[in-house]
């Protein structure tokens, strides 16, 4: 969906509310001029996808507003959310990086605005500022380390350790409102399934559990923490 903001109403890169909390606060002054200078923006309504699996990537995707779920269609039939990504995210690099095609889809968890920035301006600045591809290798590893973490999870821990151990991941990754209880996203029991590993039932039957345990409060969508350190219990994660 293009864009119906004016150009005016998103700030140029050196200005970004969100400078600090991405991989652009390395570049200098000049540098993110540049990257000012090529950058586009789209709005993106929510559910809408970004990328598509197996298509080239042009650029490189940064978040301004918003959240983001990169997820990837199994042999067998079922999505399975591999990452998250909220405002000052990059999204898209790793396909850049290694000049393959997307491995995976990026579709929007809410109403979201993300810039555009173009493959050979990208590219350039990693080549020609060695502090911006440390940086860059620094969150490619990160990645990894969560990724590797999940699919240990999902090998060695049962079902309801995992739902619980998913609810951490969204609390440690969005954090929580302004009560310091709820978490600050809204996900579908699908999503929820999908990132544990585990079926939409599945979801629905152990979040019930948890509920009903007063662990936590559903509402709606909405899920609030009754106990923080019974959640990690059940999640098998040392406090």
């Amino acid at each position: 969906m293009k864009s119906t903001l004016e150009r005016s109403q998103i700030p140029l890169c050196e200005k970004c509310k969100n400078l600090n909390n991405s991989s652009f606060c390395i570049l200098n002054r000049t540098e993110q001029e540049r990257l000012s200078q090529y950058k586009t923006y789209n709005v993106y309504k929510k559910g809408q996808v970004v990328f598509y699996e197996g298509n080239q990537p042009q650029g490189l995707y940064c978040i301004y507003s918003g959240k983001v779920k990169i997820h990837k269609l199994g042999d067998d039939g079922k999505d399975q959310i591999v990452r998250l990504a909220k405002t000052g995210n990059v999204i898209g690099y790793r396909a850049l990086l290694s000049a393959d095609n997307y491995y995976a889809t990026a579709t929007t968890l809410e109403n979201t605005v993300i810039c555009f920035f173009p493959k050979a301006v990208y590219l350039n600045l990693l080549m020609s500022n060695s502090e911006f591809s440390m940086k860059t290798i620094k969150m490619l590893s990160g990645n990894l380390r969560i990724a590797e973490q999940m699919i240990t999870n999902m090998a060695q821990k049962q079902v309801k350790e995992r739902m619980a151990g998913a609810l951490i991941y969204l609390i440690d990754f969005f954090g929580l409102e302004e009560d310091h209880a709820t978490i600050n996203t809204v996900l579908t029991r699908q999503d929820i399934g999908n990132i544990a590993g585990t079926t939409t039932e599945t979801s629905i039957r152990v979040l019930s559990d948890l509920n009903k345990n007063r662990i936590i409060k559903l509402s709606g969508k909405k899920i609030r923490i009754q106990n923080y350190n019974e959640l990690l219990r059940v999640a098998n994660i040392s406090a």
